[in-house]
């Protein structure tokens, strides 16, 4: 099946160029007088290249926007459980274990009722989470602050105050370990040295795995 080219720009350029775009559109630049079965040919001949670079931008681009309807899916530590939209309910949105349900009357402010369900959730696991590894490893800390950091999955104070983005839920349970664990590291290491990263692989054999899972996953990890 022959590569699709959703634009192409012609100008007074000397040579063809191939940009696959953030979502992986493909454009194609090319000579004001270069036949189309020329420019075709050139396609045709990059098909590897093309291919592999659109998938890496799709696997990178952002995920859409939730829609907040019948059947979607929304994550909870690593599993995906799907939403019900429900006649009348209070509270607003609930969660059985195996269901979200979502009272119709919210779906206006439905993204403003997940947000506040699953800040309510980071604080609950993080508060059991942090408190054991602390005392599990011997780390101390003042306080737990739940955010809304988009960049960050935590990040610790000079004072000694430990935030984590609401996001950090959604993730498997062994990665919210390795969050928190990088995290108390650094209320010793205030940086990202050779030392802190020897120190985090003593307490977590395995965290370059839950690295790399952020890495590639991180972005899902959002409505």
């Amino acid at each position: 099946m022959p590569i699709i080219i959703d634009r192409l720009v012609r100008s007074r350029r000397k040579t063809v160029a191939l940009i696959v775009r953030g979502d992986g559109a493909l454009e194609v630049r090319a000579p004001q007088r270069m036949a189309e079965r020329s420019i075709r040919e050139f396609v045709d001949a990059h098909t590897d290249w093309i291919i592999k670079t659109q998938a890496k931008a799709r696997l990178s681009a952002p995920p859409a926007p939730k829609q907040f309807i019948e059947g979607e899916t929304f994550l909870l530590l690593g599993k995906s459980y799907p939403l019900t939209i429900v006649s009348r309910q209070r509270p607003a949105l609930t969660f059985d274990g195996k269901t979200f349900r979502l009272a119709k009357s919210a779906l206006p402010k439905a993204r403003e009722a997940f947000v506040r369900w699953y800040k309510a959730q980071a604080a609950l696991v993080i508060s059991m989470r942090l408190p054991a590894l602390a005392a599990k490893y011997n780390f101390t800390y003042q306080k737990i602050r739940i955010s809304s950091a988009r960049t960050r999955w935590g990040s610790c104070s000079s004072k000694g105050t430990i935030s984590f983005t609401w996001r950090l839920v959604m993730a498997p349970p062994e990665v919210v370990d390795y969050v928190v664990v990088h995290e108390l590291v650094h209320t010793k290491i205030k940086n990202h040295s050779k030392t802190f990263w020897a120190r985090v692989g003593e307490l977590m054999p395995a965290y370059k795995t839950h690295v790399r899972w952020l890495k590639q996953n991180g972005k899902t990890l959002t409505l």
